[in-house]
């Protein structure tokens, strides 16, 4: 499964019977407990990288894709656009990115 194939999976839910799917469960909370739910997820990822636990880290990146796709979802941001500025970014260094931002 890709990175599109699970963002297409979660907006097709996004009008779905939230009894019938997690995702349409979160959804349905708003916005503001998807950002939440992946603020929580990306700290458990960053306590199994601290841990050099790779296995539970693994499982804690997936959850943080998800959750962000969500998210993005709950936002109405298409994944598209999120990889097209990461396009965009590929063309300068990382600390010119960096130094633009602040």
């Amino acid at each position: 499964m890709t990175l599109n194939d699970l963002y297409a999976t979660i907006v097709a839910r996004k009008s779905a019977d939230p009894a019938s799917s997690w995702t349409a469960q979160l959804l349905a909370k708003g916005p503001e407990k998807c950002a939440e739910k992946f603020g929580e997820e990306a700290v458990e990822a960053i306590i199994e990288a601290v841990r050099d636990d790779k296995a539970a880290l693994t499982c804690e990146a997936a959850d943080v894709l998800y959750h962000l796709l969500v998210m993005l979802t709950a936002r109405d941001v298409p994944l598209d656009d999120v990889l097209a500025e990461l396009d965009r970014r590929q063309s300068r260094s990382g600390i010119e990115e960096k130094a633009a931002r602040d």
